[in-house]
C-alpha cells in the first residue's frame, strides 16, 4: 500500500512501476498487487476583498501570493472577480488557458512559481462576462475545486462588494481568513467596514487591514502628497479591533510592473519592500496556533 497524497498522476504512476519492479525483482515473488491511498487534505484559503472596487485588491493578492511562495509556501492563486478577472495580466500569463484532468480544471503555472486559475483564461479576451448568479458560483466551486496538486494555501481575490460569490465562498469553502484592502479615503473606508461586517457575521477571521494607494512621492519634484488622504485604514483598523497589516504607496512603478505582468513582489528592490512586509504578517498569522472551532 503506497499513500500518494499530494502527488500528481505522473508521479504516483511512476513510484508504483519502481516499487512494483523492485518487489518483482526479489526471489519468490512473482505477482505484486499495489494499492495507492490518499488521505483527503485540506488547503486553506486565504480571501482578499474589500467594499468596492478600484482599491487595488487584485494587484495585492497577486503580490501577497508571490511573497508567501518566498517564504517557502505552496501558494496557488485564484482569481475570483468573475466579472472583472485581471489576474492573468498580472501574473504575466495573459492566454493561457488551463487544461483539464476529468471533471477538473488543472491550473497554469506563472513564471513566479504560483499556479493560477481565473475565469479571464477561459473568457475570449474582451469578452463580456454575463452570468447569473448561480452561473457565477459554479464558476467558483470550479475554480477553487481544481487539480491544485501540493498547494497548500489559496490566495482568492474576491470581487468588489459583498455578494453571491463572496457569500458562495463563505458557505461552500469556509475561508480561514480575510484581508480586507482599502484606500485612506472615508468613503471606501465606509465600504470596507461593511465587507468586514459580511466576514465578521459569517465567523470568518479577519486577518487585517490593508492601506493601498497610501501616498504618493513624485519622481519629477520630489514632494510627497496624499491624494487620498493618509492613515485612515490604520485608524478603522484600531477602532474595529483590528491587526493593521501595513499600506502599500502610490507609485507609479506599481502600476507599470503590474501592467507588465512582473508583479513588484518578485523583485528585490523597494517596491517589493511593502508586500513582502505584509507578507510576513499574513504568514505570522496563519503560523499561530488556534484552537479548533467548537461545533454549533
Amino acid at each position: 500500500m503506497i499513500d500518494v497524497t499530494g502527488l500528481e498522476a505522473d508521479a504516483h504512476q511512476g513510484m508504483t512501476e519502481t516499487v512494483r519492479a523492485g518487489l518483482l525483482a526479489e526471489p519468490g515473488i512473482t505477482a505484486v498487487k499495489i494499492a495507492l491511498t490518499r488521505s483527503r487534505r485540506e488547503i486553506a484559503i486565504v480571501v482578499v476583498g474589500s467594499g468596492k472596487g478600484g482599491v487595488g485588491k487584485s494587484t495585492l493578492s497577486a503580490n501577497i501570493a508571490i511573497a508567501l511562495k518566498r517564504q517557502g509556501r505552496n501558494v496557488g492563486l485564484v482569481d475570483a472577480d468573475i466579472y472583472g478577472p485581471s489576474q492573468p495580466r498580472l501574473m504575466g500569463i495573459e492566454g493561457q488557458r488551463p487544461e483539464s484532468r476529468g471533471s477538473k480544471l488543472v491550473p497554469v503555472n506563472s513564471h513566479y512559481g504560483v499556479p493560477l486559475l481565473s475565469t479571464g483564461q477561459i473568457a475570449a479576451p474582451g469578452q463580456a462576462i454575463a452570468w447569473r448568479g448561480p452561473m457565477a458560483s459554479k464558476a467558483l466551486d470550479q475554480l477553487i475545486d481544481a487539480a491544485w496538486g501540493d498547494v497548500e494555501l489559496l490566495i482568492v481575490d474576491l470581487p468588489p462588494g459583498t455578494g453571491d460569490v463572496q457569500l458562495s465562498m463563505i458557505s461552500k469553502h469556509k475561508p480561514m481568513g480575510a484581508v480586507i484592502v482599502s484606500t485612506p479615503q472615508d468613503l471606501a473606508l465606509m465600504d470596507a467596514t461593511r465587507a468586514v461586517g459580511l466576514f465578521e457575521q459569517a465567523d470568518v477571521p479577519i486577518i487585517g487591514m490593508v492601506e493601498n494607494m497610501a501616498g504618493y512621492l513624485c519622481p519629477h519634484c520630489g514632494e510627497f502628497s496624499d491624494p487620498f488622504g493618509s492613515g485612515g485604514a490604520e485608524a478603522a483598523a484600531g477602532t474595529m479591533g483590528l491587526d493593521f497589516l501595513g499600506r502599500v504607496p502610490l507609485d507609479i512603478g506599481i502600476r507599470t510592473a503590474s501592467d507588465e505582468g512582473t508583479p513588484p513582489a518578485a523583485r528585490d528592490d523597494a517596491l517589493a519592500r511593502p508586500f513582502l512586509a505584509i507578507a510576513a504578517r499574513i504568514g505570522a498569522w496563519l503560523d499561530t496556533p488556534r484552537p479548533p472551532k467548537q461545533p454549533d
